[in-house]
């Protein structure tokens, strides 16, 4: 795999071509300054001050033990440490408002490569969904995922110069809550050549799958053939694709062959030895339960889970069941 290759898989760079068969979606420039705030895990989680009244997320996400590094003790007078003021970057925050307007009032943020899936725990809704520059800082800045395409971008790359893109870009993408997960597929292209399809969810098995497998191949297939065959340059590749209730399909990601891109219901070693020499597509779903993939579908931090003795949250339930049982005593 080439850094080019990596390249032409950036949203903003395969999405203008091919716009009219993908989902709405608008792109900004991140001011490098974001770039470093989203790297930052020097301190507390905190979010960026908003210019909008309406974004009415808590400013500070944090370990209720770390509260005890921003008091000032009596009697410290100038000589107390204050904390730095918070994040604000309000040009941004305003560009992002009038897109997820235009957008119809709620997105899904993308950087580069990857989205914070990984993330979607936090938010109020469990998904990617956002209405506010908040809720789109609290997913990034959450996510451990991002890390990739902030930071090991090019790690597999044979021709590896760069250790990062000169920039990167927040695609916000339209929020359709109608999407269905088990009409989403992953396709791999071997020289120019479609070789594979997989079910994108592997985690569950959905019976409508077995009854319409043919025509979806063959809805797939003669998409690659119209849309993407010769439009994408990259010889070696994959990309992902939503079938539409009415049939029509669209382009929902590209990705690199190999490297960070997940294989699913196929094995990298299996496609490149054995798919690429036959001239039918396979195609593999979730035929059973028994054939379900096993996997977390969100991610949580192991902080959150753990109560063991000396823990985050077990102290913070000591700290809340004292001030209970202060507030029982005091009359």
């Amino acid at each position: 795999m080439k850094e080019e290759e990596v390249n032409r898989c950036q949203i903003q760079e395969w999405y203008p071509k091919f716009k009219s068969v993908s989902i709405k979606t608008i792109t900004h420039e991140l001011p490098e300054s974001f770039v470093e705030y989203l790297l930052d895990d020097s301190g507390p989680f905190i979010l960026p001050v908003s210019v909008s009244n309406e974004d009415a997320l808590p400013n500070r996400i944090h370990n209720p033990i770390d509260e005890e590094d921003y008091q000032v003790s009596e009697g410290s007078g100038d000589e107390a440490e204050e904390p730095p003021p918070p994040p604000s970057f309000p040009e941004l925050e305003l560009k992002i408002k009038e897109s997820i307007e235009t957008l119809g009032g709620a997105v899904f943020p993308k950087l580069n490569w990857s989205s914070p899936k990984d993330s979607a725990w936090i938010s109020t809704s469990g998904t990617l969904r956002c209405a506010s520059f908040a809720e789109i800082a609290l997913l990034l800045r959450s996510s451990d995922s991002l890390v990739h395409d902030l930071c090991h971008a090019y790690d597999s790359c044979s021709d590896k110069t760069l250790s990062r893109p000169p920039s990167f870009f927040l695609a916000l993408r339209k929020w359709y809550s109608s999407l269905l997960p088990e009409m989403e597929f992953r396709c791999f292209v071997w020289g120019h050549r479609l070789v594979g399809i997989s079910q994108r969810e592997v985690t569950t098995f959905y019976p409508v799958l077995l009854e319409e497998k043919d025509n979806l191949q063959l809805l797939i297939e003669r998409f690659f053939i119209d849309n993407v065959r010769l439009n994408f340059e990259s010889e070696n590749y994959t990309f992902d694709v939503y079938v539409t209730k009415d049939e029509r399909v669209k382009i929902m990601d590209f990705n690199p062959w190999g490297a960070f891109t997940l294989p699913l219901l196929f094995t990298w070693e299996h496609l490149e030895q054995n798919l690429r020499e036959v001239d039918a597509v396979e195609f593999r779903i979730v035929e059973s339960q028994c054939g379900i993939r096993p996997g977390l579908k969100t991610a949580v931090p192991q902080d959150y889970l753990d109560t063991s003795p000396g823990s985050g949250w077990d102290q913070f339930l000591k700290k809340v069941d004292a001030e209970f049982q202060q507030q029982r005593i005091t009359p």
